[in-house]
């Protein structure tokens, strides 16, 4: 029985670490850029099984929020890490 609950804790532990370093794909509009943060009114996000929604995501990369502008209609790709969601990838 220890030996389950040590296997089972490892496979979900495994899980987590998997679904916070998996890359999603969305497309939205931008509706607001701030110097390192920007909202967009995605459509549905089947991979986290999200409704659409307006939601503030983090942007690191300076080469992605140049492609970021209020109102633009994007294709992109984000990951989650701890509680942010951080874009990594615009079309």
């Amino acid at each position: 029985m220890k030996r389950l609950i040590v296997a089972l804790t490892a496979v979900l532990a495994t899980g987590v670490a998997l679904a916070q370093g998996a890359a999603h794909k969305a497309s939205g509009v931008v509706t607001r850029v701030d110097k390192d943060k920007v909202m967009i009114k995605h459509e549905p996000v089947p991979s986290l099984k999200w409704p659409a929604m307006t939601m503030g995501f983090l942007v690191k990369d300076k080469a992605v929020m140049e492609k970021l502008k209020k109102d633009a209609k994007v294709e992109f790709e984000f990951v989650q890490q701890g509680r942010d969601y951080i874009v990594t990838g615009v079309k």
